[in-house]
């Protein structure tokens, strides 16, 4: 049987799409001038947390100078910076920040992963992409036995959960995006919808923290409602 680990081995070495193997190892040899002193993770980046987990959060795609920069989802970007805050709080992890791999942060409870495992030239996988990436996220949901409650930040992420297989049933009709958005798998876990904490989003006053605050204050009561 598989274990989460040696599911990453075997992803960080993928190279099934072109265009994005060249712009992820592009990024990481030209760099960032604020990070030309750091070696670039320039890989397909996994999912970490809890590995049992009742909460799964799905994003869209590593930052091209965060995750892509790191190794690890959500971290050291603005992105992350917004959902570690919130997840501080509502008492998913230790500490309100991620700089990097060996910050000390943990996740209590919660896994973090994405649609696509590889930073995207303008943030945007082409739809190709996100179907052939989708493989590396049915086996990861497929190892984590636990979950009762997702929350997909953004459209990309909420389309991907509701249209692939996951051995959860078909949500009918499948739910239109839109903050705070709710559905239920038939066989499998509630699903909430938020905006990314993107700075196109926070930026514009589209996400607020409170509006944040609120997605996860929801899966909390899910969790101990066991409605999840």
């Amino acid at each position: 049987m598989n274990s989460l680990s040696q599911m990453e081995s075997r992803l960080i070495g993928c190279r099934r799409c072109p265009r994005l193997v060249e712009w992820r190892e592009r990024v990481a040899a030209e760099k960032r001038a604020s990070y030309a002193d750091e070696t670039y993770w320039g890989r397909p980046v996994p999912g970490f947390g809890d590995p049992r987990a009742r909460l799964l959060i799905v994003g869209l795609a590593p930052g091209a100078h965060g995750a892509n920069r790191t190794g690890r989802m959500f971290t050291g970007d603005r992105s992350g910076e917004w959902l570690f805050r919130a997840l501080h709080r509502a008492g998913f992890a230790n500490r309100p920040e991620s700089t990097a791999v060996d910050d000390g942060l943990e996740l209590a409870d919660c896994y973090i992963t994405a649609a696509v495992r590889c930073a995207p030239p303008g943030n945007k996988p082409s739809a190709s992409e996100q179907s052939e990436c989708a493989a590396w996220l049915l086996e990861e949901i497929s190892l984590l036995p636990s979950i009762e409650v997702v929350v997909a930040l953004g459209g990309l992420a909420l389309g991907r959960l509701v249209r692939e297989d996951l051995g959860w049933g078909r949500i009918e009709p499948r739910p239109r995006f839109g903050h705070g958005v709710e559905a239920g798998f038939p066989d499998g876990p509630a699903v909430i919808a938020s905006y990314h904490p993107s700075q196109q989003n926070t930026f514009t006053g589209r996400l607020t923290e409170p509006m944040l605050d609120a997605i996860f204050g929801r899966a909390s009561e899910l969790l101990r409602s066991g409605a999840g």
